[in-house]
Formats: C-alpha cells, structure tokens, sequence
C-alpha cells in the first residue's frame, strides 16, 4: 500500500469535506453556540508512534463533564441536537482538521484518551501505535468500541494488516452510508 497515495487521498477527501460541509458546520457552530457558547471540544488523545495530539470534536457534551472514555460516562444530560450529532456521526467532522495536519487519516484505529492503560498496553503489544489513527476503521463499522480493549486492538490490527486502497474506500464509504454506530450516551 503506497502511504503516498493514502496521504493524498485523505488531504483531498477531507478538503472537499469541509468545502461541501462549510454551510453544515456553520449552522452546528451557531446552533452550539447558542446553546453552550462553545461549539467546539478538544481533546488529547494518543496517536501515531504514542506522540499525543490535540483532537477536534463538535462539543456535545457539557462544558464541564470530566474527560474520560465514553463508555464510562453516565447520566449525561444530551440536547437533542447533540444527541443528534453524536448518532450522525456530524460531531466528528472538525477531524477533517486533524487529518490535513497529518496527525491522523480518514481510516486508522480511533485515537484513545492518555488514561485508557489497557487498551494502551493492548495497541503497544500489537504495533498498532505505527499507524496513524483515524475517523473511521474497521472496529467502527462492527460497533466495537473502547470499553473492550484486547478486542478493540485485535480488530485494529486486522484492519491494519490486510490494509488497501480498496478497503481504505470501502470504510470510508460505508460510515458515510451509515453503517457503524455513533458514541452510546
């Protein structure tokens, strides 16, 4: 697989994304502001070669609930617009942002946050931390997500080894017709 080619792709692809999208991402931006005056979430995650870097996110959330895995949240008061963007997948879009810097692609694992050890160790094991992690992947489109970490790495590591253009398009292509599932709060 020419790395080149991938690289290509994923400036173009999220360039044209966010060239499509501007009026999308302007209303969200509005529709966010108004209701938590600060539409956008950043977050340090873990990421190629374990060098950490700053992840771009619609916020959904409250401003101040607690950074830490997803699936360990509980009682989190959505708007139904947030709620909305989280099934849509429309809260990932500022990624577009972390692809052009290079510090992921639009296919990888999902980057993880600093405090999730296990699947930290489980992806370190593997050499999954050699790639570059991504908007969407394998595990994403089967629903696996990070609460099960030996599971999660396995499944990127099939993803990553037996990676191709074809496979690269067809993942893309899938989360864009909806197949996969959004974060579950």
């Amino acid at each position: 697989m020419n790395k080149k080619i991938i690289r290509f792709l994923d400036i173009l692809f999220s360039s044209v994304g966010l060239i499509i999208f501007t009026p999308v991402i302007l209303f969200i931006i509005i529709i966010l502001y108004f209701e938590n005056k600060s539409p956008f979430f950043l977050q340090k995650r873990v990421g190629k070669n374990k060098k950490i870097f700053i992840l771009f996110k619609f916020r959904t959330m409250p401003i101040n609930t607690i950074s830490k895995a997803t699936h360990l949240m509980k009682n989190i008061k959505l708007s139904k617009f947030s709620r909305f963007l989280r099934k849509t997948k429309l809260d990932e879009l500022p990624q577009l942002i972390n692809v052009i810097y290079g510090e992921m692609s639009l296919v990888g694992y999902r980057p993880c946050l600093e405090s999730q050890s296990s699947l930290i160790s489980e992806r370190f094991k593997l050499g999954i931390f050699k790639f570059s992690p991504g908007i969407t992947g394998l595990a994403q489109l089967k629903g696996i997500d990070m609460s099960r970490p030996k599971l999660l790495a396995e499944t990127d590591l099939i993803m990553m080894k037996g990676f191709s253009l074809r496979k690269y398009l067809f993942y893309i292509l899938s989360t864009i017709f909806g197949k996969g599932i959004g974060d579950n709060i």
